[in-house]
């Protein structure tokens, strides 16, 4: 039996379920799985866009800008 390697992602219940090709031959053998989470991918241009989209419009609410109290005043600089 040769390594194998797959790549699957944990389902929403948080449960991965993996189907291996294997043959015939290998049946009865123990195997080992080892879980290596892979680096996160920046999302795609349609995943970025659907989230922009999902917050569009969503804030509840005054949109209002506090005092921003006084200018310092400077010696001049010549």
């Amino acid at each position: 039996m040769s390594r194998i390697e797959v790549t699957s992602t944990v389902g929403s219940d948080g449960v991965l379920r993996l189907t291996l090709p294997l043959s015939p031959a290998d049946a009865g053998r123990e195997v080992r799985v080892t879980v290596d989470p892979t680096p996160q991918r920046p999302p795609t241009a349609d995943e970025w866009r659907a989230g922009v989209l999902r917050f569009a419009g969503a804030w509840q609410g005054e949109f209002e800008r506090p005092e921003q109290g006084e200018y310092e005043e400077r010696e001049p600089l010549s």
